[in-house]
């Protein structure tokens, strides 16, 4: 009896490869890695509002609420500089979504949270397969990025930020942002809002390098035995 070499080593065809929503290692990923993330954004904000100013920093959700202006909840301190011109720590509230937009829209900014968390786990659940792991890994950072920001929302009525990459470094030619910083990063975020933009950027790698479905190839009709 002779084998088919070819057909019996092929990788089982798309439509034979469970969706990722009824596959449990997949969920396993998935949830694991939103809460090994999510918990290094929740222990990387508190560890910065209890050093980097020099004495812990504690919010309140009333007082933010109450606040005419945020700057006056955070003591004055110098940045810590991680590497000079690179990278330095320093604490600002956020009330706003990524890089302060849309200050003053907290509730807004809630739902439409909840709303893109559950796209994601939409995504996860209809359009990725069992085997898309890298998929999955960048759906567990925009998940972890959305709840990070999204607990800080709740339990402080704002985003603790304090990541400033790039400070001090000027845009050429006298440029400036519409906001009137001359920097080239003149924003402070934090960890959340480096798992979104790096979820967001690798699923657009993965969606634009994934080749489209092959049709399921189906076999030639039996040739007829000749009559006898």
């Amino acid at each position: 009896m002779s084998v088919d070499l070819a057909q019996s080593t092929s990788p089982p065809p798309a439509s034979d490869i469970p969706s990722a929503g009824r596959s449990p290692v997949a969920w396993i990923l998935l949830i694991g890695a939103v809460l090994i993330a999510l918990g290094i954004d929740l222990g990387s904000k508190h560890l910065a509002f209890e050093r980097v100013a020099g004495v812990p920093v504690r919010i309140d959700r009333q007082s933010v609420i109450d606040a005419t202006s945020l700057d006056t909840l955070i003591p004055f301190h110098d940045p810590v500089v991680v590497i000079p011109s690179v990278l330095e720590f320093t604490l600002v509230l956020n009330p706003g979504a990524v890089f302060g937009i849309g200050a003053g829209q907290r509730w807004f900014f809630v739902a439409f949270t909840v709303g893109a968390l559950a796209f994601a786990m939409l995504i996860f659940t209809r359009w990725t397969g069992a085997r898309d792991r890298v998929a999955h890994l960048a759906l567990s950072l925009l998940i972890s990025g959305g709840l990070g920001n999204l607990y800080d929302r709740m339990r402080f009525a704002c985003v603790r930020d304090f990541i400033h990459p790039l400070p001090g470094v000027k845009l050429p030619f006298g440029i400036h942002w519409p906001s009137g910083s001359p920097e080239v990063w003149p924003y402070v975020s934090n960890v959340a809002d480096l798992f979104l933009l790096i979820g967001i950027g690798v699923l657009l790698v993965y969606s634009w390098r994934k080749p489209d479905p092959q049709p399921e190839a189906k076999p030639d009709p039996k040739p007829e035995a000749p009559e006898s």
